[in-house]
C-alpha cells in the first residue's frame, strides 16, 4: 500500500521496506553462492585428493620459487605504478567530455554580429579539454625528461 507524507519539499512517497526486498534476495543468493563454493571446495571431492609436494608448492608464473619472498622491491616499480594510475585516472576524464562534445548543448552563449560567429558551451568544453590535454602532455614530458620511463 503506497502512502504519501507531507515534507518541506512537498508530497513524497513514504518509506517502504518492501522496496528493498530485491536487494535482500540478491544478498541471500550471493551469500549462498559463496558458502556453497567454500563448502564444495573444502569438504567434497572437488579438492585434490593427494596433497603432494608439487601440488602444495606455491605457483609463481610457472617457475619454481627461488630465494626468500621478503626481498625489497625497487622503487621504480612503485613509480611506474603511480604514473600508470595518474595517467589512467586522468584519461578517464576524457570519456564524459567525449559524450558531451557530441551532443547539442542549446543556444549560443555569445554571438559576434560582425563575423556571424558564435560561442557555445561545446566550444568552452573543447577549450577546457585542450588545457587538460596540454597539462597531461606537460606532465608526460616532465616524467620523460626526468628519466622515469628508463628501466636501468
Amino acid at each position: 500500500m503506497d502512502t504519501a507524507i507531507q515534507t518541506t519539499a512537498g508530497v513524497e512517497a513514504a518509506f517502504s521496506l518492501s522496496d528493498y526486498f530485491p536487494i535482500l534476495i540478491y544478498l541471500v543468493i550471493v551469500l549462498l553462492f559463496a558458502i556453497g563454493t567454500l563448502f564444495l571446495s573444502h569438504f567434497l571431492f572437488v579438492k585434490p585428493r593427494k596433497e603432494t609436494a608439487v601440488k602444495m608448492m606455491p605457483y609463481e608464473s610457472g617457475m619454481d620459487p627461488i630465494g626468500s619472498a621478503r626481498l625489497q622491491f625497487d622503487i621504480r616499480f612503485n613509480l611506474i605504478a603511480i604514473l600508470f594510475l595518474v595517467f589512467d585516472v586522468e584519461l578517464l576524464f576524457l570519456y564524459p567530455w567525449a559524450v558531451v562534445a557530441y551532443t547539442d548543448l542549446g543556444d549560443p552563449l555569445w554571438r559576434n554580429e560582425l563575423t556571424g560567429g558564435m560561442i557555445t558551451i561545446s566550444h568552452i568544453i573543447f577549450l577546457e579539454i585542450l588545457v587538460f590535454l596540454g597539462t597531461l602532455g606537460i606532465a608526460y614530458f616532465y616524467a620523460w625528461r626526468k628519466g622515469v620511463f628508463q628501466w636501468r
